[in-house]
C-alpha cells in the first residue's frame, strides 16, 4: 500500500467515467459513476476491470461496499444522533472505522478502533465544478479502491441529506 496521494473526481451530473490519478498524473484507474438517479459507483483498475463497487442499500441511506464479485464487504452510515460530519464505516473483515471532519472543513480523517489515523481525504475543488478529492491511505488493511468507494459514499450520503433538507424546506 502506497502512502502517496490519489486524485479522483465526481462528474458534474454524477454520471460517466472519470480518471483516478497519482500525484504525477499517472492514470491508475477510473471511477464509473452509474447515474445521477442510482448513485452507484464502480472503481475500475487501469485495464478497465471492476475492482470495487458502492451503492445505497435499497430504500436506505446506508452505503454498501462490494468487491468485484458483488460480495458485500462493508457498510458506511452516518450515526443517527451524530452532529457534524461524522460517519462510521464497518469493514466486515477489519471492524469499524470512524470518519470525521471539523465543521466547515473539507478535510476528513479516517481512524481505526485504536484511534489511529489510517487515511485522510479532502475536497480539493468543487465550486461551480465537479468535486475532486485527494486520498492518502496509510492502512495496511483497507485498499485504495475500498477507500475511494467510502469517500464517494460520504459524498453521496452528504448530497442525499442536503437534497432532503432542501426539499423539506421548500414545502
Amino acid at each position: 500500500m502506497s502512502e502517496s496521494s490519489l486524485y479522483f473526481s465526481n462528474n458534474l451530473f454524477s454520471a460517466g467515467k472519470t480518471e483516478i490519478l497519482t500525484e504525477t498524473k499517472e492514470v491508475v484507474g477510473e471511477l464509473d459513476l452509474k447515474s445521477m438517479f442510482s448513485s452507484g459507483v464502480d472503481v475500475l483498475d487501469a485495464n478497465g476491470n471492476i475492482v470495487m463497487k458502492g451503492s445505497f442499500k435499497f430504500m436506505s441511506s446506508k452505503w454498501i461496499t462490494k468487491d468485484k464479485n458483488d460480495q458485500e464487504i462493508g457498510l458506511l452510515k452516518k450515526p443517527f444522533f451524530s452532529i457534524g460530519k461524522k460517519y462510521v464505516y464497518t469493514s466486515y473483515q477489519y471492524g469499524e472505522y470512524y470518519i470525521e471532519s471539523a465543521a466547515f472543513s473539507k478535510d476528513y480523517t479516517v481512524l481505526n478502533q485504536q484511534n489511529e489515523q489510517v487515511a485522510t481525504f479532502k475536497k480539493v475543488s468543487g465550486f461551480m465544478q465537479s468535486s475532486a478529492y485527494q486520498l492518502q491511505n496509510f492502512s495496511p488493511n483497507l485498499s485504495d479502491e475500498e477507500l475511494i468507494v467510502v469517500v464517494m459514499g460520504v459524498n453521496m450520503i452528504t448530497r442525499r441529506r442536503r437534497n432532503a433538507a432542501n426539499n423539506s424546506a421548500a414545502t
